[in-house]
């Protein structure tokens, strides 16, 4: 679906920008396995805090741009990486339906703060959508060829457990559109050890579900039209019922969406927002620990 130059994830001041500086750190824009990239200083949350990545205080994002599908140079996803040598637990961040945009950028460089190697994957051929008929023709096209969307993300994990900085552990996460393709991924991606369902589509047959081979985490809100409690509490009760463990959680008074943009209404979505970020911190501790 063609998206105006002014929908692109960076606009062409903009990465003259970005590559001047990574020329500057005597990073690659390309971002093969082995290259450098700037690194995010180890700051982790308080135990009464957020990512300032949610509340929309965040600075610019810190990582880089980077190519993880061998021979696909349209595909780019942005790598942050925390300081130190590691080795680092590692994350494929999963974007909403509009695409990879700074928001989920900032998320990936908040993880790197707490301790991983975090990947936003790139499922949209460096499109973004700037509309919901956009946003619908761009997760319409990438849901038409599952194939292809999931060997995008196991092109992602295998370029993270490619480096030499990591323990080999991964797990996929993501958020509305982004949260089902999780789902899709541990259905039917290689073996990975977690996955982390914002609001995302989901699937209430146990026999399928019984594919998934590691806990499942899921945050969702009471208000959501489009995936409703009754559907929620028939995905938990299916995952039960063939023995998968699951943080599976849905909060009051809150709609869909409301986790990576606490700022749409701070005062209402901060407290659910703090407690699923305290979930999502244990969870992964859980299934990434060494």
């Amino acid at each position: 679906m063609p998206v105006s130059p002014a929908n692109q994830s960076w606009s062409t001041r903009g990465t003259a920008a970005w590559l001047a500086g990574l020329l500057a750190l005597g990073c690659s824009a390309d971002g093969d396995s082995g290259a450098e990239v700037p690194r995010i200083a180890l700051q982790p949350t308080a135990a009464s805090a957020i990512p300032d990545a949610i509340l929309g205080t965040a600075p610019p994002p810190q990582g880089a741009n980077v190519h993880y599908v061998p021979g696909d140079t349209a595909t780019r996803g942005y790598l942050a990486v925390p300081e130190g040598d590691g080795p680092f637990p590692t994350l494929v961040l999963i974007h909403e339906w509009n695409g990879l945009v700074d928001r989920v950028r900032q998320m990936a460089d908040a993880f790197a703060a707490e301790g991983y190697i975090a990947l936003a994957a790139d499922l949209y051929s460096g499109r973004t959508g700037s509309n919901p008929e956009e946003n619908r023709a761009l997760t319409q096209e990438v849901r038409a060829n599952e194939t292809a969307m999931i060997a995008n993300l196991d092109a992602a994990a295998r370029f993270l457990r490619e480096r030499s900085d990591v323990t080999g552990k991964v797990a996929a996460m993501g958020w509305c559109f982004g949260g089902g393709v999780a789902l899709s991924y541990a259905l039917g991606g290689e073996n990975h050890e977690g996955t982390a369902i914002f609001y995302g589509s989901l699937v209430e047959d146990p026999e399928i579900l019984r594919a998934i081979t590691h806990e499942v985490y899921g945050t969702f809100a009471e208000m959501d039209g489009g995936i409703p409690p009754d559907q929620v509490n028939r995905f938990a009760a299916a995952l039960d019922a063939v023995g998968i463990e699951n943080d599976i959680h849905i909060y009051d008074d809150v709609n869909h969406g409301f986790w990576l943009r606490v700022d749409g209404n701070q005062e209402l979505r901060e407290a659910p927002a703090l407690d699923a970020w305290q979930r999502l911190k244990a969870y992964l501790g859980r299934v990434l620990a060494d």
